[in-house]
Order: structure tokens, then sequence, then C-alpha cells
């Protein structure tokens, strides 16, 4: 537990300097250059990223259950990802309306990846692994509609065929982790017996 724990506050850590340090932050971005900046950050968020991965996988190989799920609720929470599968990739396609209007469309799509994998497990590695992203995301989801807010920022309106583009994006790349990715990359087929 140590491994994800230390990893969670390195991955998570790091990814809220602009919650609660931004003058910091600012002041490593002037002292190091930004790419050196970017440089050094991705390298120690990759580190956080691994722990997690072997922190979690080494927890789920002794797991401290908390609670006993009902049976039905994974298959809701996996419907439940879908939504946050098509918010993860408006983030990444400028134009579209989803992110014209909601601004910050990959911290609610993490919101709603993290209480899916809430909802659908029980273990103490699970409520340190998704509860840690779920209060993260709704902590920087709120700081960065504030510095919106404070900066003024105003997004022009997407358009529609680019909102459909991201849906239809969205769906496949939902359907490809639902029914095949996560299977093989998490020993667990989220639409599967359980």
């Amino acid at each position: 537990m140590t491994l994800l724990i230390l990893g969670l506050l390195i991955f998570l850590g790091l990814h809220s300097l602009r919650i609660v340090a931004e003058p910091s932050r600012q002041a490593w971005v002037a002292r190091l250059g930004e790419n050196r900046y970017k440089g050094l950050y991705s390298l120690a968020s990759l580190l956080g990223f691994v722990l997690i991965c072997w922190g979690y996988s080494l927890a789920r190989q002794e797991p401290v259950v908390l609670w006993a799920s009902p049976r039905g609720l994974s298959h809701a929470a996996a419907a439940l990802t879908l939504p946050a599968f098509i918010l993860l990739v408006a983030a990444y396609v400028p134009g579209n309306g989803l992110k014209a209007r909601l601004g910050h469309p990959m911290l609610l799509g993490t919101k709603l990846w993290a209480l899916a994998h809430l909802l659908a497990n029980n273990t103490l590695a699970d409520v340190l692994l998704f509860g840690g992203f779920l209060v993260w995301a709704v902590l920087c989801f709120r700081a960065a509609r504030q510095r919106d807010a404070a900066q003024g920022v105003q997004r022009p309106a997407g358009s529609a065929g680019k909102t459909g583009a991201v849906v239809v994006l969205g769906i496949v790349a939902w359907a490809a982790f639902a029914f095949w990715a996560h299977a093989m990359l998490m020993g667990v087929a989220p639409f599967g017996a359980r």
C-alpha cells in the first residue's frame, strides 16, 4: 500500500500545484525555463504514475475488502464511464461544443471515471486510488473555474460537427476499452461475469 500512497502523493501532488502553490510553480518555471520545467514535471509525474500502477497491482494481491459490492453495480459503473470517455476526447478536440461550454471536460471526465470505479470496487486500495482522484478532480475543477472567472476567459462556441466527432470518437474509445482493453490491461472485464 505504501507504493500506491507514495505514487498518489507524487502524481496528484504535482497536478495540484496550480491549486495550492501557483506562485511557487511560476517561480520554478521562471527559474528553470518552460521546457525544462515541463520535462522535469513530466518525469516526476511518470514516476508517480508508475508507482501508482505498481502499488495498486501489489495491493490487489492481498485486498482489504471494506464492503460487499452489489452484483449489478459494476455494469452501471461501466456505463457511467461512457460520458467520461466522451469528455476526455472533448478536452483534446479544439472547437467542440463540450469544451466551449464546460471549459475543463477532462476534469469532469476524471470525476465520472473515479466515481464509477468507486461504485464498482470495494477495497482499501480502490478507495485510496479512485477516491484520491475524485477529490483531486473536484478541487482542481473548482480552482480552474475560479481561475477562468478571474481571468475573464471566454470560449468561442463549438461547432456541431466537431462536437459530433467528439461524441463518436468517445463512444468508439469507450467501447474498445470497455469490451477489450480493460480486460487485457487490468484483468477485469467490465461487462463480463463477476
